[in-house]
This record gives C-alpha cells, sequence and structure tokens, in this order.
C-alpha cells in the first residue's frame, strides 16, 4: 500500500502554489529560497516560566530575548497542553493533543507492563495519518534540522529530519533551499537546579552538562540576589527557597546569551532578513507545583515570534493560544498546507480570534499514577482529578534533588507550613477545582464547591467532557492495553519493508516505492548515499544507480532495508 505521506504530497503539491501567498508576504523579495519560502528556527527552551524582563519580570536580566521582543511580538496567552516535557514536546510536534496519540504518560519507555511479561516501556504509536510537521516541511523542499533534543514518546523516525543531533546545521541545506532549524537548550531545565552533590547518582549522570552550567553561573557579572526575587504564596519563604529561585534566574540569564548567539549567527550569514524566529519554552518553571502540574505555573509559557520584516515589532498579543497551535500555524507560515484533522489552529491566519479555551492533561509521572485534565478560558480555570487519592505531590526520585522539593518536604513533617503551602501533600484532593484567574493568579482559592460558580463549574466540566470525547482522550484506558489497541498486536509491530517498483519512460527509469503498512514513511537513497531522503513520489533513476529504501510507521519498528539496481532484470 502506497504511504500516506507519499500520497499526502500529491495533494499538497496541487495546493502549494495557492498556499504561498502568506510565506511571500512574509519573505519577501528573497532570491536565496524556493518560491519565496521563508527559512523558520524554531527555538524551545526548558522548564521556563514567564521569567523574561520582556514579559515584565523585573528580576530577569534577559537582553537578547528583550531584543528579540523589541523586534517581534509577544505572545502573552500561550499555554502548553502538559506541565511536563515529552507529553508537551508530542503535542508541539504533531498538533495534536498528546491524550489522542498514546503520548499522554511520562514517561512511555519508563512504564512496566502489568502482564507479567517483564516487559519495560513502549513507543508511543499515534495514528497512522498523524505526522510531525518537520516531516511535512521537508515533504514541502524545506531542509530540516534539529539541535538537538527530541523526546516525542514515539522514537526519532529517520523521515523527520535531514539532520538530527548536536553538531546538525542549516549550513549544510543546497543553494537556495528554505531551511527548517528546531533548537533546544538546557540552561533552565529542572536538572539545572540539582544541588551538586558528587555523590548523588543523578548529578553523577547529569555532571557533562550540569558542571558547564555551573561554570557559566560563577561567570555571570550580575548574579541574581536572593533577596530580590519573588516567593509565590504556596512557597515558605525561605533561604532555601529564595536561592533556588534566584538560581533559576541565573540559569535563564546563561540561556539569554546562548539565545543571543544563535541570532547572530543569523545575522552574520546574511539569512535573518528571510527567516521567521520562533522562541518559547516547553512548559512552565521546573520548581514544585509549576512543572507536572496543570496550573499556569506549569503551562503559561513565554512565546516571541519575529518576522523578517519586523513586522508589528514591539507589539503584544494577548489571545488564547494553545501548544497544538504552534503547528498548523508554523505550516502555513511556510506555504504548506496542514492535514486534517489537527486539533490547533494557524493563529495567524487573518481575522483569527485564537482560541475561545485552551486543554491540557496530566498523567502518570514515573511510577506515581494520576489523571487529571484542565480547560482555560481567559476568565477561569477548571480541573478534574480522577485520582482524588493521589495528592498534588508526586513521590518522583528526580525531584528530590531540587533542594527546595527537600526543603519543603521537611517543613511539612515538622507542621510549620501554612495550610496553603501543606495542602501540596495532602490527601485526598478535591475531584474538581475551578479558579476565577482574574482575581487569583497563583490559583489558590478553590471555587468547585461555591455555589455562586456552580453554573460556571457546570459549563466548564460539560465542555471539557467534550473535548475528551472530541480527541479520543485514551487516558482511561489501562496502558496495556491502550498500547496494544494502537499496535494492533501484542507485540511492537515491523514496519513493512518498501516495495520498489520501476518503470522505463523515454527520459530512463522512474522508481516508486511503497509500504504495506498504513502510515508508513519511506526514506531512499541512492548510489551509497549517507543521509536518508524522504519519498515524496515517483523519481528519475539512472540506468546503473543503486538505490536503498526503508519505512517507518511512527512508534513501530523501522522495516528492513530494501535495494535494487536500477536497470537489474
Amino acid at each position: 500500500m502506497r504511504s500516506v505521506l507519499a500520497a499526502a504530497i500529491a495533494a499538497i503539491t496541487t495546493l502549494l502554489a495557492g498556499s504561498c501567498a502568506l510565506a511571500n508576504s512574509v519573505a519577501g523579495s528573497d532570491e536565496d529560497t524556493a518560491a519565496g519560502q521563508p527559512n523558520i528556527v524554531l527555538i524551545v527552551v526548558e522548564d521556563l516560566s514567564l521569567r523574561i524582563g520582556a514579559f515584565g519580570d523585573p528580576v530577569a536580566q534577559t537582553p537578547n530575548i528583550d531584543r528579540l521582543a523589541r523586534e517581534g511580538v509577544r505572545f502573552t496567552r500561550i499555554f502548553t497542553a502538559s506541565g511536563v516535557c515529552a507529553p508537551s514536546r508530542a503535542a508541539l510536534i504533531t498538533g495534536m493533543h498528546q491524550s489522542s496519540i498514546t503520548a499522554q504518560h511520562m514517561r512511555s519507555t519508563a512504564y512496566t507492563w502489568q502482564d507479567g511479561s517483564g516487559r519495560k516501556g513502549y513507543l508511543a504509536t499515534p495514528p497512522a495519518h498523524v505526522k510531525a510537521f518537520p516531516e511535512l516541511l521537508r515533504a514541502a523542499g524545506y531542509y530540516t534540522i534539529n539541535n538537538s533534543k527530541m523526546d516525542y514518546q514515539f522514537g526519532t523516525p529517520f523521515t523527520i529530519w535531514d539532520e538530527s543531533g548536536t553538531e546538525a546545521h542549516w549550513k549544510n541545506r543546497s543553494a537556495g533551499q528554505p531551511f527548517f532549524a528546531m533548537y533546544s537548550q538546557t540552561a533552565t531545565h529542572e536538572s539545572g537546579l540539582f544541588n551538586p552533590d558528587p555523590n548523588s547518582e543523578v548529578y553523577r549522570a547529569s555532571a557533562s552538562a550540569l558542571e558547564p552550567l555551573a561554570q557559566s553561573r560563577a561567570a555571570l557579572v550580575r548574579p541574581t540576589r536572593p533577596e530580590d526575587v519573588v516567593v509565590p504564596p504556596y512557597y515558605p519563604d525561605t533561604p532555601t527557597v529564595r536561592a533556588d529561585i534566584a538560581r533559576q534566574y541565573d540559569n535563564v540569564q546563561v540561556m539569554d546569551a546562548w539565545v543571543g548567539e544563535r541570532m547572530e549567527e543569523l545575522r552574520r550569514a546574511g539569512v535573518l532578513e528571510n527567516t521567521i524566529v520562533i522562541w518559547t519554552t516547553d512548559h512552565g518553571d521546573g520548581l514544585p507545583r509549576g512543572k507536572r502540574s496543570l496550573y499556569d505555573s506549569g503551562l503559561h509559557v513565554p512565546t516571541i515570534i519575529r518576522f523578517p520584516d519586523e513586522r508589528s515589532a514591539g507589539t503584544s498579543d494577548a489571545r488564547l493560544i494553545s501548544f497544538v497551535d504552534l503547528a498548523p500555524t508554523i505550516l502555513a507560515l511556510a506555504g504548506v498546507p496542514a492535514p486534517p484533522p489537527l486539533h490547533g489552529i494557524d493563529v495567524l491566519q487573518p481575522l483569527s480570534h485564537g482560541q475561545e479555551q485552551v486543554f491540557a492533561a496530566r498523567d502518570r509521572m514515573d511510577d506515581s499514577l494520576d489523571l487529571s485534565r484542565a480547560v482555560r478560558t481567559p476568565e477561569f480555570k477548571y480541573i478534574v482529578n480522577e485520582y482524588p487519592e493521589a495528592p498534588f505531590y508526586l513521590p518522583l526520585p528526580y525531584r528530590e534533588n531540587v533542594p527546595m522539593m527537600v526543603e519543603l518536604r521537611r517543613l511539612h513533617r515538622e507542621g510549620l507550613l501554612s495550610p496553603l503551602q501543606s495542602s501540596y501533600f495532602l490527601t485526598p484532593r478535591p475531584p474538581e477545582e475551578l479558579y476565577d484567574l482574574r482575581t487569583d493568579p497563583h490559583e489558590i482559592i478553590n471555587l468547585a464547591d461555591d455555589l455562586a460558580y456552580a453554573s460556571v463549574k457546570m459549563k466548564l466540566a460539560k465542555d471539557l467532557a467534550a473535548w475528551r470525547a472530541r480527541i479520543g482522550d485514551v487516558g482511561r484506558m489501562p496502558e496495556d492495553e491502550m498500547i496494544r489497541a494502537a499496535w494492533g498486536a501484542d507485540s511492537q509491530p515491523l514496519t513493512a519493508a518498501p516495495a520498489i517498483a520501476m518503470s522505463r519512460t523515454a527520459q530512463g527509469v522512474l522508481v516508486s516505492l511503497s509500504s504495506e503498512t498504513e502510515g508508513a514513511s519511506i526514506g531512499y537513497r541512492v548510489d551509497g548515499e549517507i543521509r536518508w531522503r524522504l519519498y515524496t513520489g515517483p523519481f528519475a533513476a539512472g540506468p546503473v544507480t543503486r538505490i536503498e529504501a526503508k519505512a517507518i510507521r511512527y512508534g513501530f519498528k523501522e522495516s528492513e532495508v530494501a535495494s535494487v539496481t536500477a536497470g537489474d532484470p
């Protein structure tokens, strides 16, 4: 059966000419890229809320990101689909809510099967039609690079990127080829808050990244003073808490310098005038009650888009936007039609009002089971907790390396936390939560049982249930059952190797590739090439060309390599 992607490309090719008007209006008349398509750089840093000067934080020292904001548009109400990295990145890269593509648990590879087999882990397996948006850009002619984090739960399909790794670079593209470059940086990751204990197994495992980060912090001209930070009411105001928050700000300074280096690289290369730059974070702060939560402290992220002509420079956009909107928006900026049925929308299309509501999910974290769902409007947040017996705090060994977390648990044992601060550890937790964000931005006054808000709660509960049904939320399914249903088998299936068909024309040999696996993406290479090309349709080959092909369905095992020499009998 022909690859679904190959079939989709025929439609993309037909529609591309009419869809390039938006890309042309963004790109101008630069002749370095094909058909006026702009280059696009997506910078995703980690575990960071709105601790940026341009977003109103007086403590932050972020001159490079502030400059990016002056040259671009600040999006002030963008929310991730999850408060933790892998599920959030799965939603970002596909434009689909992670709960609909079996990618909601953190992590799928950490799961212990309950069937007595002793198996460990699985790859999330999205429906056959789901493709990572960089693969669609690649199919439309973009040179796609990832430098270098992926972490999408469904593995690392070789068809998504032309290059992926710490050395991947857009400069390796063909002359005149537009590029999409995705950069990640870990300075603000939760691990950057770890206590540098050489006896800690986790710290030793991360030392190669954490020690250079510590050196960069030590070299800062103006390190953050703990007495200058603001302590939210759900934390105790102690030296340890202030020190961790200050360290987060110092990590932000290190990250900001790195962003400046990426921007300067684009300027020096002379491509910035034809490059759209998007900067964001994968979810909120890597601090307790931030990362992994469904509160705004875990979901609300700063985002900036800088256009080549600096349109709307220095302005802000307060529309409600979900992380699943980034994929269709980026595709539209490139002039590439978004395949249905993505959950997100192109928020930059004319007359777009953004989303009326955004949704988020929290599921298993390591070995701690959980299932919570949230809906947010401009005014309210409603959360349903289906495991109220589980506390907000989940015992995660990884997080215990953050000194603040140890401090919170100690103070809780000693009865030195306020009722609000202690609520983080208490069970049962409320099965429903409702917050009026206009008067309670920290989400600390639960109005779910307040009769004055009964109609609001009823409507949001109905909307959340309708959304779960609409996307096919698989959160309630036992993981063994869920992944078997996605695989259609008891064990991870093998993608069928491509069939290679050749036909002779007046111009030579025409090669067609297909895989019997529904939804498989196909790559090929000729005459011993190192990199795999993405197959998008029949291609011409010389009489002695050696052709290799392999296929991958996201979540399946990669196929074996099929090969043939064009002109063989």
